[in-house]
């Protein structure tokens, strides 16, 4: 029977391993996700290699590998190797740590749902108490929300009393995107375009130039202009230039992934041939899952 300590560093080297595409993990690496001592590592990795849990990779490159006893002695699937589920803390998404099984132990009311879920990696980083997100899962695209209640450090479980479940629906992006769009002149004063965007009482809209978008302007870029006392700058002073087009065949699920990974909250969305024909924001996909659209 595995000991405690033994049972993290088995999690800890399977995650590691999972993104790293199939490389060897150094213990060195899983030492520093444990904040633990490398040495205590390498001590535990020859109790574990005995045991047939751990492979070990000889040369410079080298390092450990988990078997497929590994997986089986954590109760992982086999598919979930390749299967990274998020989970999210105060709408942040934690590093070295996913999700391979979500249980419901509860169901007999909407308010009373409690859920178990199975993780890989530190759990050490959430609390009793702790918010936070699951999802969304891979096939049916669910997404939990909750707070954690429970916690078993031995088998990697979290026990969630959770406040929502949904399904991101299977709709494309052009489905719920705003097909008209409003633009800000790159050479209008800041002033202005506060007055345009608080008119049509959005968040931000695309910067154009000679036609073409050549960026994005918020309300929040507009505050923090104004607060630094720089109110006589144009648009394109303080607009951002990181502009992310989607294609409007895209899954909405596909379209938070990539708000999510950018850490922005509006898309453009193209045509085949690369013409803007829409915006979609991080609030339009929210609302489309809550069914308020």
């Amino acid at each position: 029977m595995l000991t405690s300590v033994q049972k993290e560093i088995l999690q800890s080297l399977i995650n590691l391993y999972r993104k790293a595409d199939g490389k060897s993990i150094k213990g060195e690496e899983i030492a520093e996700v444990m904040n633990r001592n490398p040495g205590t590592i390498r001590n535990q990795m020859q109790s574990l290699r005995s045991l047939g849990l751990v492979k070990g990779v000889p040369g410079p490159r080298g390092g450990y590998k988990p078997t497929v006893k590994a997986y089986q002695t954590l109760n992982i699937d086999e598919s979930d190797k390749q299967t990274l589920v998020p989970i999210y803390k105060d709408g942040k998404k934690l590093k070295d740590l996913s999700v391979t099984k979500i249980e419901f132990t509860s169901i007999t009311h909407p308010g009373e749902c409690e859920a178990a879920i199975k993780a890989v990696g530190n759990i050490k980083h959430l609390d009793l108490g702790d918010k936070v997100r699951i999802g969304p899962t891979p096939v049916n695209k669910l997404v939990v929300d909750g707070e954690v209640v429970g916690r078993d450090d031995m088998d990697n479980i979290l026990l969630l009393d959770t406040t929502a479940i949904r399904s991101i629906p299977k709709k494309k992006v052009i489905e719920v995107a705003t097909k008209k769009l409003t633009t800000l002149d790159a050479s209008k004063r800041i002033r202005e375009a506060a007055m345009l965007l608080s008119e049509r009482e959005i968040e931000g809209a695309p910067v154009t130039k000679e036609g073409g978008i050549v960026g994005m302007l918020t309300l929040s870029d507009i505050s923090q202009a104004l607060a630094e006392g720089k109110e006589d700058l144009k648009v394109a002073d303080i607009m951002s230039t990181d502009i992310i087009t989607v294609e409007e065949e895209i899954m909405i699920a596909e379209a938070i992934e990539i708000m999510n990974r950018n850490h922005i909250g509006r898309l453009i969305v193209v045509d085949e041939n690369g013409n803007s024909i829409g915006i979609v924001t991080r609030t339009d996909l929210l609302d489309k899952i809550a069914g308020i659209k």
